[in-house]
């Protein structure tokens, strides 16, 4: 899987599609330090434990580097940023009833402005599966030369 880069000066605005969420009582926001073994016990059991180190890594800055889509008391998505390396955004999901209403999509622009109010021009999406999903949504291209990327050496649990 590549890393992909994207420019943060030109982020679709999602207004009215975040309306038309709010419509369904769908909110997107940060979570907040005491939701931090709520939030990542659930991306655990949706997602896996990779996944759940690095929103554990979201909760340890504040504000914390992480949205969550959510409707009542059930989280429905969510996309963390610069947890497995400066500039990186990811890792982010959808539940797959939930895929398609583009909660996706607001998760990261939301979580690329603000990494763009923290000061980058750029963003690097890494280890990417959807490219296309990065294409269309936020014009990301792919960056030539990253098929090593910086999980390579990661450890994996033994069977």
């Amino acid at each position: 899987m590549k890393d992909m880069l994207v420019r943060l000066m030109d982020l679709p605005d999602i207004a009215d599609l975040e309306a038309n969420l709010k419509k369904e009582n769908i909110i997107i926001r940060r979570p907040i330090p005491p939701e931090k073994s709520l939030v990542a016990d659930w991306v655990d059991k949706e997602f896996g434990m990779y996944w759940k180190n690095e929103v554990e890594a979201a909760f340890s800055r504040l504000p914390v580097h992480c949205f969550i889509a959510q409707r009542e008391n059930e989280i429905l998505g969510f996309a963390c940023f610069e947890t497995t390396a400066k500039n990186f955004f990811g890792p982010t999901g959808t539940l797959e009833k939930m895929r398609g209403k583009g909660i996706g999509k607001i998760l990261l622009v939301k979580s690329l402005e603000a990494m763009k109010s923290m000061g980058y021009a750029y963003a690097i999406i890494g280890g990417v599966g959807p490219a296309a999903f990065y294409e269309n949504v936020v014009n990301a291209k792919i960056i030539e030369g990253s098929d090593i990327s910086i999980y390579q050496n990661l450890l994996r649990k033994s069977p």
